[in-house]
């Protein structure tokens, strides 16, 4: 749901901890690897622009995410790292700070009393601070686009929110491991209820399926097609600091079908707030970016 025009600012601290069963290899880096668990901690500021520009009715915004932080690799047994040098059979281990590539979006938003409607696209520029040869990255070190839509009814009368949206995922080749990642189509679904101004509970999921497999001379494993299924919850309060609204979301997803990817636990922490005065749109939840 786009709040009105104005500058908000948006900080999400994301959390993850995986692992692949032991007989399943994986690639990370150019390297085939087995016995993988995986831990990312990583922080993502994002600025957002809503302008008072229209388009067929709806205003056009845009925003710019920066994500830095420490993604983990650790691997049981090195299987094949023809572009690494490293020594087959032993265990490899990464875990290194750096900064991601940043992400451009810009989107329209619709509002029809209790209806809220909005569709865009992002852009991942790899421009991060990609390491050749470490098995962990946060950069990904090719163009990422995404096109998407997303809906609200939200009735602020009984607090309930109903959130949907739906997206296809652009992948280019990351040229320093020759591997070209397949495209994906994703989906969530979110349901909340607002037990008062303050506070409110809901329940997520969410879908993600590669539709064309990965390819390019890295592709060691093939077309290695991923899919993963998510559900969980989430924890929202909202609150005032020196007269500026503040959202905190805490929203926790349990991967619980998984193919070609690792397995595990998701943790999302945001805060977003205005910069500025903005009006108090009428909805529960104040200054909230729903991307």
């Amino acid at each position: 749901m786009l709040p009105p025009p104005g500058f908000y600012f948006e900080n999400d601290f994301y959390s993850y901890s995986g692992r692949l069963s032991a007989g399943t290899q994986t690639q990370f880096g150019g390297a085939v690897l087995a016995n993988v668990k995986v831990e990312a901690r990583a922080n993502f500021m994002t600025p957002t622009w809503v302008t008072p520009f229209q388009i067929f009715g709806g205003n056009l915004a845009f925003a710019v995410s920066i994500p830095f932080g420490t993604p983990r690799i650790s691997a049981g047994a090195v299987i094949a790292a023809p572009r690494l040098g490293r020594s087959f059979g032993l265990s490899s281990r990464d875990a290194t700070f750096n900064l991601g590539d940043p992400i451009v979006s810009s989107f329209i938003g619709w509002h029809a009393g209790n209806f809220h409607w909005q569709v865009g696209g992002s852009l991942s520029i790899p421009a991060g601070a990609y390491q050749e040869g470490e098995l962990s990255n946060l950069a990904f070190n090719r163009w990422i686009g995404d096109v998407f839509a997303a809906g609200t009814w939200l009735d602020p009368k009984i607090g309930l929110d109903i959130s949907a949206a739906v997206g296809f995922e652009i992948n280019g080749k990351n040229k320093d491991t020759d591997y070209r990642s397949g495209n994906a189509v994703h989906a969530d679904l979110a349901i909340t209820q607002y037990l008062s101004k303050e506070f409110s509970i809901g329940v997520i999921a969410s879908h993600y399926q590669q539709v064309s497999g990965d390819g390019g001379g890295g592709a060691s494993l093939g077309s290695y097609k991923g899919r993963v299924t998510a559900v969980g919850g989430s924890i929202g309060y909202n609150f005032s600091v020196a007269g500026t609204p503040v959202a905190a979301h805490l929203k926790v997803l349990r991967e619980v079908s998984v193919e070609n990817r690792p397995q595990g636990t998701i943790a999302l922490i945001s805060l977003a707030f205005p910069l500025g005065h903005v009006p108090a749109p009428a909805a529960p939840s104040p200054a909230v970016v729903k991307r």
